[in-house]
């Protein structure tokens, strides 16, 4: 498991909405969270 960060900015809901289903929002538009590398790699690609 590794620790991610993500920051996003002017970014559609449903996007918000998947990160937030994997990472923690700890702030708008700033999302947090140990996920697998498989997970990981499935949030880069969709936010590419």
């Amino acid at each position: 498991m590794s620790m991610i960060v993500v920051v996003t900015e002017s970014v559609p809901p449903r996007l918000r909405g998947r990160l937030a289903v994997w990472l923690l929002e700890v702030r708008a538009g700033v999302y947090i969270g140990h996920v697998s590398s498989r997970i990981r790699e499935m949030i880069w690609q969709k936010n590419q």
